[in-house]
């Protein structure tokens, strides 16, 4: 949990401000999940701080949505031009990742 906020604090996700009145704030819990190695044992445990969306109203809450999603096909066929063209790949692990609306 502790790195989760710590990831929220370091790219300015959100900033405290006074609730305008007659408003409501939208809430969050987390989410917890453990990860396991091939051979079954806990790698990790992680946790997420996630928004309650389903409280939001569309045109007062929010104007619109955007959920960057990658296709197979499109994950397929970049990996059939790395294969083709003998280019190296690596592999990491994102801990989070942050759309910036700016």
């Amino acid at each position: 949990m502790r790195d989760e906020l710590q990831a929220l604090h370091d790219n300015r996700t959100w900033s405290v401000v006074k609730l305008l009145e007659g408003k409501k704030s939208v809430g969050s819990r987390w989410v917890y999940k453990t990860k396991f190695n091939s051979d079954g044992t806990i790698e990790r445990h992680k946790a997420r701080l996630v928004a309650r969306g389903f409280t939001q109203t569309y045109g007062l809450n929010y104007k619109e949505t955007f959920a960057p999603v990658a296709k197979m096909n499109t994950v397929r066929v970049i990996l059939s031009v790395i294969v083709n063209k003998s280019w190296p790949l690596y592999q990491t692990d994102v801990k989070n990742a942050f759309c910036m609306g700016n």
